[in-house]
């Protein structure tokens, strides 16, 4: 019984990593750039990554002990892969500078790099600090990719659309009336 209860125990350890699947987590999302300045060192500068990855536009830095190198890593406007780490990233220290709450304090740091310093800054000041994000593990594979794909002679041809033509906006005057019947 001992040598069972053992075994069940080891297994249930091992579990998590064979049942990887996507989670959403609290994130403080920052930005690194790099053309030089403060967002960048020399190794950024250089487009060189932890891992040995090119850095390019859609590539982030994570802390690789709770999100593995290779995972999809999705914001709301865009998905990035998670290629890099750093120093600041590791010890969440954007988070626990700028978190209002326990756990804004707590939340993750995930560094989103781009090529120039004015499109990260242009991103940081349209996004809030602080979101929630999906990870997908590297492993991972979505419902619909593991499903066998339609036979072609049941697929129903494909419909052409007609252009519609756009609504042009109203006028000030017809916004009041209909402001003014609403009620």
């Amino acid at each position: 019984m001992k040598r069972f209860l053992t075994a069940f125990v080891f297994v249930l350890l091992l579990a998590p990593s064979g049942f990887a699947r996507e989670q959403s987590l609290l994130a403080r999302v920052t930005v690194y750039w790099a053309s030089g300045g403060r967002g960048s060192d020399r190794w950024t500068r250089r487009h060189i990554c932890a891992t040995g990855v090119r850095l390019a536009a859609g590539h982030c830095a994570v802390d690789p002990r709770r999100i593995p190198y290779g995972s999809k890593v999705i914001l709301p406007d865009a998905t990035l892969l998670a290629v890099d780490t750093g120093s600041a990233v590791l010890s969440r220290k954007a988070a626990r500078r700028s978190g209002r709450t326990a756990l804004e304090r707590g939340a993750l740091v995930i560094d989103r790099f781009f090529e120039t310093k004015q499109q990260a800054l242009s991103w940081a000041q349209r996004n809030p600090y602080f979101m929630f994000v999906r990870v997908s593990p590297p492993e991972f594979r979505t419902s619909l990719a593991s499903r066998p794909p339609i036979p072609t002679n049941l697929r129903q041809p494909a419909v052409a659309l007609t252009p519609v033509a756009p609504i042009p906006p109203r006028t000030a005057e017809e916004r009041q009336k209909s402001s003014r019947y609403a009620r």
